[in-house]
């Protein structure tokens, strides 16, 4: 069954799950009766009972926690349990889509077994776990120095990104657009990887038919919270740190706050803006789909004003 695994472990690696779990935002500790150790996350349960030395991970994702968790924690290697960290392949990830104000970034990084520990001792991981936005901007800093490292940024400003979204009319397409374009990109640095990773953002032949107008010898592999695997991890440290600048450098030329997510104060903030700059100006730093645009005075056409130098912006 796919939302059950039992198998044995050794001391060793019991000891290094648990301590993996047990720093892990991800997982909550659990009480079980006869258990070592029992965690919650990532939809599965994860318990481990020490007189047989078994361990039994149960719900709908325990596949995921198989592929993106055991692996890393265990010094032995088990049948059901494939690591995605060490053999070498893409990480892709993005940022942005569910603010506002911005851009679309979508970034990608390779890795293999010779530079997993290198951006482990970084600290990578999800970048939503990640305190500040200085210290995202100092790790993507680090990753991009790594000797060996390959990544690739894609930056769709808020022009750009209005006039994609009327051809296409539907964000996961936009986004299979970008992952595409950055995996393809990955691949011509490293031509001999032979997989990417991806978060499972939609239904999953959107991206891969996207990524098959390529024509790319890539395996596609997409799973929820793909954030786990170290590629990934790093991937959203860097979207995240792009989106951030992004952010940072517009607000301050167009000398208007320009605020996260798309709560009520971002509409106050979007008044502002219109107030100050003018409504056709809008599409030059927001996505103009978001149903908080109809709330504004005058809301603009949605055409392509061809006026964002940010639009389209590749490191």
């Amino acid at each position: 069954m796919d939302n059950l695994y039992s198998g044995v472990l050794t001391d060793q690696d019991a000891q290094q799950l648990c301590a993996r779990l047990s720093v892990s935002p991800a997982f909550c500790p659990q009480q079980r009766e006869h258990a070592l150790f029992c965690f919650q996350g990532m939809d599965a349960t994860v318990t481990y009972f020490p007189k047989r030395r078994r361990l039994v991970v149960q719900g709908r994702g325990t596949q995921d926690f198989l592929r993106l968790m055991l692996p890393e924690a265990l010094s032995t290697t088990h049948d059901n349990a494939q690591s995605t960290s060490t053999s070498p392949h893409f990480g892709v990830d993005e940022s942005g889509k569910g603010d506002y104000f911005g851009p679309l970034v979508v970034a990608g990084v390779y890795a293999d077994a010779q530079l997993e520990e290198p951006l482990r001792r970084i600290g990578c991981r999800d970048s939503k776990l990640i305190d500040s936005d200085a210290q995202i901007a100092r790790m993507a800093e680090q990753i991009k120095i790594l000797p060996g490292i390959a990544f690739e940024i894609l930056c769709i400003g808020p022009s750009r990104y209005n006039e994609l979204y009327a051809q296409t009319g539907n964000l996961n397409k936009l986004l299979a657009w970008g992952h595409a374009r950055v995996i393809a990109a990955l691949h011509a640095k490293v031509p001999a990887c032979p997989r990417a990773l991806s978060d499972q953002f939609a239904n999953e032949r959107v991206l891969r038919r996207a990524l098959d107008q390529y024509h790319l010898p890539v395996q596609l592999e997409q799973h929820p919270h793909a954030e786990q695997d170290i590629a990934v991890a790093a991937a959203s440290i860097l979207a995240r740190a792009r989106f951030v600048d992004w952010m940072n450098k517009t607000s301050c030329a167009a000398k208007c706050d320009l605020p996260l997510g798309c709560a009520p104060h971002v509409l106050d903030a979007a008044r502002r803006f219109v107030t100050v700059h003018g409504a056709d100006r809008l599409r030059d730093v927001a996505k103009l789909h978001f149903k908080l645009t109809k709330q504004l005075p005058q809301p603009p056409p949605d055409q392509h004003s061809g006026r964002d130098s940010n639009a389209g912006h590749q490191a």
